[in-house]
């Protein structure tokens, strides 16, 4: 393993990424979700070939930190001998909860293998690139409206049957509709969307589709075409997230295709509301039977892998089946009584999980940072506690603050209402950017916390009856924003 993927592709377990703490691993189970003892097992290893963080993405991946090339070479050969088949190809997700939400309106898996055998049979991987995505959403408690993807396929009623609505690019509040189509026209349609996008090469995405196109895809075989479909190139505008000339984007933590914005969960730590229909995965989740899954976070997507080895054990013991990665940074443990469910959050609280859905951690996007990252310029994980801690009543859900290391914006690649990056200067403030962008005023590092507590008082001091926090920042202005946050 001498060459390792670049910036911006998928670190896939037979190919590592490098970053600022060694090499990073991505595994999605083919099974959808891992047995608490194969979890364990992830956990030891990763304590004996990384860093000993784990983490869970805002897409719901499951990572593994701080590795060299011969560790992850043994990583590998241990997640192999635990039985753990891993995905590979593009990604076609479904929901945490797919098969066994009683609320469903149908199974989504079935047309999700569907779909991957065909891109499979297309010939489509290697010449579609890292990012394009298609999500499959059965429908349920935990749909997957915030999660952004080149095909959107949705579970509907119609005419006492279910058929399954298409969009192409970005979430369910934004995306572009197509057609409801019945599920062998809505393999069809997908396949052959991303075979068009493959056509224009490797960094191409459905966005990319010429109005013609989309047109052809709309009318293939579907139930209800929508013949005529608005210009959606780069000069009409992509589709977007951003409210019209708010300079304070309602977007949240999350991972990106291209430069659109892949929110996990509505309201969340990524989550806007969006569709009311999502819901955070932290909670109870009744299913059939009289048992539950019991949705529990990583603070800012991250924790220790002897954390988890607690947390499963107990989860093991108490009677979990299954333990599933959901997008929004979570786990859902699978067939546990309510008793069982209390057990187990108690033991989450108590190690540091976030087990309310209200937990302000679930508003903050906070890479690694310093120590544990070598490009980390400040103490990420630091800032974001102590902000969290001091400023819980007003981190709404309007309001997506961002806390990186440095100017590459891992933990949250997209725009953010408040961005805290580090440089040489200390701890730089960008408003309704990314980390990319040219910071508005600095504060030491150490100091960076203050800085934005203090934006958050001038918020509760000046927001009007019903205004939301992000209303509030785009009426302060930019450069008040930024005059409040250099104060001493």
């Amino acid at each position: 393993m001498n060459a390792f993927s670049r910036r911006g592709a998928c670190p896939a377990l037979s190919a590592p990424m490098q970053t600022g703490d060694g090499l990073l691993v991505r595994l999605n189970p083919v099974a959808g979700g891992l047995a608490p003892k194969s979890l364990i097992g992830l956990g030891e290893s990763a304590l004996r070939h990384g860093n000993g963080i784990m983490e869970v993405t805002a897409r719901g991946s499951l990572q593994i930190r701080g590795l060299t090339a011969e560790s992850a070479r043994l990583l590998a050969a241990e997640v192999d001998a635990l039985g753990i088949a891993v995905r590979t190809g593009v990604p076609v997700e479904t929901g945490p909860l797919a098969g066994i939400d009683p609320q469903e309106v149908a199974d989504p898996r079935p047309l999700a293998e569907q779909i991957r055998t065909a891109i499979e049979e297309a010939g489509l991987t290697a010449r579609l690139g890292p990012k394009v995505s298609v999500v499959v959403d059965g429908g349920g408690q935990l749909a997957m409206d915030a999660v952004t993807a080149d095909v959107r396929l949705k579970a509907v009623r119609a005419d006492a049957a279910v058929h399954w609505s298409l969009s192409v690019v970005g979430d369910a509040r934004n995306a572009m509709p197509l057609a409801t189509a019945d599920e062998d026209a809505a393999r069809d349609i997908t396949v052959a969307a991303l075979r068009m996008v493959a056509e224009k090469g490797r960094e191409a995405h459905t966005r990319d589709l010429s109005e013609r196109q989309l047109n052809s895809l709309a009318s293939w075989h579907s139930v209800a075409p929508l013949s005529v479909l608005p210009d959606i190139s780069p000069s009409r505008g992509e589709i977007g997230s951003v409210d019209a000339g708010s300079p304070f984007p309602t977007l949240q933590i999350s991972e990106t295709i291209g430069e659109s914005v892949i929110s996990p969960l509505e309201g969340e730590m990524s989550g806007r509301t969006e569709g009311g229909a999502s819901r955070k995965p932290i909670g109870l989740f009744p299913l059939a039977g009289d048992t539950f899954a019991l949705g529990i976070g990583l603070p800012y997507g991250s924790m220790p892998a002897q954390s988890l080895i607690e947390l499963a054990t107990q989860a093991a013991g108490l009677g979990t089946t299954e333990i599933r990665l959901s997008p929004g940074r979570a786990m859902l443990f699978r067939g546990l009584a309510p008793s069982a469910c209390a057990s187990l959050q108690a033991t989450a609280a108590a190690l540091g999980f976030v087990t309310d859905a209200a937990d302000p951690r679930t508003r903050i996007a906070a890479c690694p940072g310093t120590p544990a990252c070598a490009s980390g310029r400040i103490a990420t994980r630091a800032i974001a506690e102590t902000i969290a801690a001091q400023n819980s009543g007003l981190l709404d859900a309007s309001l997506s603050l961002h806390v990186s290391g440095c100017a590459k914006g891992c933990a949250h690649p997209g725009l953010a209402a408040l961005t805290l990056v580090g440089d040489e200067n200390g701890a730089g403030l960008v408003v309704g950017g990314t980390a990319k962008a040219l910071p508005a005023g600095y504060r030491p590092g150490y100091d960076a916390a203050r800085g934005i507590s203090g934006i958050l008082a001038a918020i509760r001091a000046q927001r009007h009856r019903g205004e939301t926090a992000a209303a509030c920042l785009t009426r302060l202005g930019a450069a008040g924003i930024a005059e409040i946050y250099r104060q001493e």
